[in-house]
């Protein structure tokens, strides 16, 4: 099995269990060919961000049973679309960043000088 980058170059960590994120939900901001939207950026929830991205369409505050989805709230962290970061960024609302636990194909779409602008731990 191939080794999974992270956006240092280092081997992907996990961004977070609790809830439990991933397109694969395994912990991971891993992808595939199957994974669209790109999950692969690991962010820390604000209050800000989670408004923005729900006046866009997404809420991601609210609870879905069926989807075992919790809803999110400020502090917890999440694989985001790579293409919704980079668009809340351009908005000035976007998350924080866990940089170990993003996923290098993000720098495809986002540099990683701009990513280290929003580096948390």
């Amino acid at each position: 099995m191939a080794i999974i980058k992270n956006v240092l170059g280092d081997n992907l960590q996990t961004c977070c269990t609790s809830p439990m994120t991933g397109f694969y939900r395994d912990g991971t901001c891993n992808t595939g060919p199957n994974d669209l939207g790109s999950h692969v950026v690991c962010a820390e929830m604000t209050e800000e961000f989670l408004t923005y991205t729900k006046a866009q369409g997404n809420d991601l505050s609210t609870p879905i049973p069926m989807y075992q989805f919790p809803g999110l709230k400020p502090g917890d962290r999440w694989c985001l679309c790579a293409a919704r970061w980079k668009e809340a960024h351009e908005a000035g609302v976007a998350p924080n960043v866990v940089l170990g636990a993003t996923h290098e194909s993000t720098l495809k779409i986002v540099s990683l000088d701009i990513l280290q602008k929003y580096a948390i731990e």
